[in-house]
């Protein structure tokens, strides 16, 4: 057998696939040449390519639409971006490209929204859907921008407690309002029931008591998801089928009730072994509901999701070098990197996400297991494992030759998470941030977003 890196990913996967290829020796991440950008702006480095999040929201467009098409389903399909997944203004310049809708999580969701709308890139036919859980300060948010006439603003009831704000609140009459439905947890889970929601016994009894024939509000929407994503598994589809049937009992009496959200929860490629089939999930989802509504004999509802790291999970990247190579016992090698894996890419650490990981340069070398070790002083600053093994092999680092590793699919949650540009653990630097585009006729740009943190900036933030 071969040793080389370049054998080593060729003999365990089908490479080169989607996305990545490989030429001179070098990684292309959709056809952009990594060394070029690493010439140009150094590591640590976060990437985004933006034509990757047009697609994504396209793909799933497509595949609802013609699901439905399939299964003459009656009901619409709205395409929601979840707006928590990365805030950035050029993820939802792009994301509004492409006819879409916005879900918000917080209050502080709703200035971005309004900065949206003053710029022209949402109005007032925009359906934004407000989950999360409602303090006075985000449904005052929410309502203003109702009494403001954004008349596809639906506020979706966390809890039963939530619709006293909105009473006191609201100017106008008929406000669309949505519950979500509190879902059962994987039997895996500590708890049984999320916490999130309105628990299914107790919908039918509220909708009675404080919904129906209130003059301010309207039930539009019921909202479902399911913490661990869109997954054929009879845990899933037990889930589904329970509020649907919810929604069908609601229907017959409440004749306005027209729409489910079935939130987010498509997933994204996390390793080059991995498999999904997006357009069977899609129908299967379609012919779920359309079976369900037939036999209770109510009309279909439209459908609406809300992908967040599906979105905009597969357009990052971050990029490293190594700095040197330490060897600590007979068995352990260890590759330092420029940054640090709890800092840049949190999720690696606080729950174990793996990301494709994959050499950037000397795919013609000798491959050798590692580990990678981060710049901060904590024992928990490493990655050692794959989502397809659980070890990580890279090219032998040789001296004078400076190596480059790039993790991927990594566009979603990490900066939130992570405390971007603000203070992070041992003070190491938020890295730069380029944004990736493409013209009209295929040219690739490069736009600095932001630089390497400074000191100064972290020093004004601790008060120095």
């Amino acid at each position: 057998m071969e040793n080389k890196y370049s054998d080593l990913i060729h003999q365990t996967f089908e490479f080169p696939q989607e996305g990545f290829k490989v030429e001179d020796n070098e990684l292309y991440f959709y056809d952009i040449p990594l060394m070029e950008i690493i010439k140009q702006y150094g590591t640590p480095l976060k990437i985004s390519y933006l034509p990757k999040i047009s697609a994504q929201i396209q793909k799933a467009k497509r595949m609802f639409n013609v699901a439905m098409a399939k299964a003459d389903y009656k009901g619409k399909y709205t395409y929601c971006y979840c707006t928590k997944s990365s805030h950035f203004s050029f993820i939802l310049d792009e994301a509004l490209k492409n006819d879409i809708h916005l879900e918000t999580s917080s209050a502080f969701d709703i200035p971005i929204i309004k900065s949206l709308y003053q710029s022209g890139k949402v109005n007032k036919d925009t359906y934004i859907i407000c989950n999360g859980y409602k303090r006075a300060i985000y449904a005052q948010y929410i309502s203003e921008l109702i009494n403001d006439g954004f008349h596809n603003v639906i506020p979706i009831l966390d809890n039963k407690n939530e619709l006293k704000h909105f009473e006191k609140m609201l100017k106008i009459p008929k406000c669309k309002i949505g519950i979500r439905v509190a879902a059962e947890e994987e039997p895996k889970f500590e708890f049984y029931t999320s916490r999130l929601g309105v628990r299914y016994k107790d919908i039918l009894s509220f909708y009675h008591e404080r919904i129906k024939g209130n003059k301010k509000f309207e039930l539009k929407m019921l909202h479902f998801f399911i913490n661990t994503g869109i997954k054929d598994t009879a845990y899933y589809w037990s889930e589904l089928t329970k509020s649907v049937d919810v929604y069908c009992e609601l229907k017959k009496v409440c004749p306005e009730l027209d729409s489910i959200d079935i939130g987010g929860g498509f997933p994204i490629k996390t390793s080059l072994s991995f498999e999904y089939d997006y357009e069977y999930m899609a129908e299967q989802i379609i012919v779920h509901i359309k079976k369900i509504c037939k036999q209770n004999k109510v009309k279909e509802p439209n459908i609406f999701t809300e992908f967040g790291s599906f979105t905009v999970g597969e357009s990052g990247a971050v990029l490293f070098s190594a700095l040197e190579q330490k060897q600590q016992n007979d068995n352990e090698v260890w590759n330092m990197i420029d940054s640090s894996f709890i800092t840049t890419l949190p999720d690696t650490w606080g729950i174990k996400q793996r990301f494709i990981l994959l050499a950037i340069n000397q795919w013609d070398k000798e491959y050798e297991r590692v580990n990678l070790g981060g710049l901060t002083c904590d024992s928990d600053d490493y990655y050692n494992a794959e989502s397809h093994k659980n070890q990580v092999f890279l090219p032998k680092i040789e001296k004078g030759k400076p190596q480059y590793i790039g993790f991927f699919h990594t566009g979603a949650y990490q900066e939130s998470i992570g405390g971007y540009g603000g203070i992070q653990h041992c003070l190491i630097p938020a890295p730069k941030h380029v944004i990736i585009d493409r013209d009209e006729n295929g040219e690739i740009s490069t736009k600095l977003f932001a630089k390497e943190q400074s000191y100064k900036s972290m020093m004004k933030i601790l008060g120095y």
